[in-house]
């Protein structure tokens, strides 16, 4: 009886090595891809703030520090409800109108206490959210249309209730809700612990709760995430909603800080929280964001903005052009890093 030789795979040493290496070379890529487009906003910011610090005597004082984070928190908190919508693959135009509107009905409703103040804004905003969430979700109509939509509705709705801005609504001094905007703890304005609670409660929200899980499914794969019974409508209609009631409160604090309802403001606002939410590093197409990194963004704008005013020479203008050069270069990075993580 004749034996028989099996074929067996031969190994040679030049072979061994690529094969035991790819992997692991692989996944290294991608964690430095994913490190880069999570973490590489907060490294600009810090190295910008370096420079800004050597270069300009005035920026690292403590008065100009504080008086960034208070000018930064509104346009934060408005950031916040942005990065839920985003995360979901939407967007939302309508939130400066919306920030503008919560501002004049918080002085608005001064008049009759604190917790009117601040509940109105939220429920009318809140409200426009849902209705925007609806149009979304139910009815599948573009969020681009939707949004415009609201923004002008909202904007409308504010002008009426100002006499096209000839009205404007005062807070009072020394009320409760004029503390809440002007006072100050810790050295900071209460604006600033106030989005810092928010931005901590979003996160624990958007990255440890199931809703979260469900905001980054839709994101991802709408038709899959339906597919594994996540209530995509509902998430959609929620996320708006928040959106909507965060610009509102904004608004608010906003009012409370200027002691007004100032109907001029919010111009503009829904670019710069989308731009501070995608300079962060969330994909405008959804599916990955960061809450983190939108507050990161937004302090990001304002560093910019804190530095061509210590320049003095430069017209403010500039703020818009170099804000548009970080978000052009941002979505190139993040197109970039995400045709490499896929070729991983």
């Amino acid at each position: 009886m004749t034996a028989t030789k099996t074929d067996a795979p031969v190994t040679t040493a030049s072979d061994e090595p690529a094969d035991a290496t790819a992997p692991v070379g692989s996944a290294r890529s991608e964690r430095l891809s994913a490190l880069v487009q999570q973490h590489g906003a907060l490294a600009v910011l810090v190295l910008v703030s370096i420079v800004a610090s050597f270069s300009f005597d005035s920026f690292a004082t403590g008065d100009n520090v504080s008086n960034m984070a208070t000018g930064s928190a509104f346009l934060a908190i408005v950031a916040l409800g942005m990065t839920f919508v985003i995360v979901t693959g939407g967007i939302d135009l309508s939130v400066g109108s919306l920030f503008a509107l919560g501002g004049v009905l918080a002085a608005w409703g001064s008049r009759h206490g604190t917790l009117v103040a601040l509940l109105l804004p939220l429920v009318v905003c809140g409200l426009i959210g849902v209705v925007n969430g609806l149009l979304v979700a139910r009815s599948r109509l573009a969020p681009f249309i939707v949004t415009l939509a609201a923004m002008l509705g909202a904007r409308g709705l504010m002008l009426a209730i100002t006499d096209e801005g000839a009205n404007t609504y005062l807070i009072g001094k020394g009320s409760f809700l004029a503390e809440l905007g002007q006072g100050t703890t810790l050295g900071l304005g209460n604006p600033v612990w106030i989005t810092l609670a928010l931005f901590v409660a979003g996160a624990v929200v958007l990255r440890r709760t199931r809703f979260g899980q469900h905001v980054y499914a839709v994101g991802g794969n709408e038709d899959a995430a339906a597919l594994m019974g996540v209530p995509v409508a509902r998430t959609k209609i929620t996320v708006y909603t928040l959106s909507g009631a965060l610009a509102g409160l904004a608004g608010a604090l906003n009012a409370a800080w200027l002691a007004s309802g100032v109907t001029i403001l919010g111009n503009g606002m829904e670019l710069d929280a989308i731009s501070a939410v995608v300079i962060g590093g969330t994909l405008l197409t959804g599916g990955l964001g960061y809450v983190s990194g939108s507050l990161v963004g937004v302090l990001l704008l304002k560093v910019i903005q804190n530095i061509i005013n210590q320049i003095g020479s430069l017209d403010s203008s500039y703020q818009l052009v170099v804000s548009g050069a970080f978000l052009a270069l941002v979505v190139i990075a993040q197109t970039w890093l995400g045709r490499r993580r896929q070729l991983v």
